[in-house]
């Protein structure tokens, strides 16, 4: 079985959402099927058909939550090591080219959010940042082009 590492706040965040998704979504849908299907022929009904397809995809979503949350490998950045660039842990790096600084949490898939600076374990910048420790210069293709990172920092979040 493959899994699927996650932070625990990552983890809290998917849980909160699935139960949303039970507890909240699931009967809406419930519902808007009841509903259309009170307007009578239901091999006609353009609402009935809209509530069904958004049934099939909630619960695929649902499906799929629940089977993240069964595969997560829930790592705790505050228990690792700072000495070189894993999963969880917060990285500074400084571009060469710019000057630019700029600090981000190697998190999951699910996690990513770049507003926050929370990029995904498989990102270019994150595949490239994995291993390495303070002082090392990767490069890394993104769409602005190739760069060059020099790893000013590593900490915990």
């Amino acid at each position: 079985m493959t899994k699927y590492p996650i932070t625990p706040d990552g983890l809290k965040k998917l849980q909160e959402e699935l139960k949303r998704l039970k507890s909240v979504e699931r009967p809406k849908v419930i519902e808007a099927i009841a509903e259309a299907r009170g307007h009578g022929d239901i091999s006609e009904n353009a609402e009935y058909d809209a509530a069904k397809e958004h049934q099939a995809f909630l619960e695929k979503k649902i499906r799929d939550h629940e089977n993240k949350i069964a595969k997560a490998d829930v790592v705790d950045p505050a228990a690792m090591s700072t000495e070189r660039v894993v999963f969880g842990l917060q990285v500074t790096v400084q571009d060469l080219d710019s000057g630019e600084e700029i600090s981000y949490q190697i998190v999951g898939m699910d996690e990513a959010d770049i507003a926050e600076k929370r990029i995904s374990i498989s990102s270019p910048v994150a595949r490239a940042l994995i291993g390495k420790t303070v002082g090392d210069v990767v490069q890394v293709q993104i769409p602005r082009g190739m760069r060059e990172l020099e790893i000013l920092g590593i900490s915990n979040p």
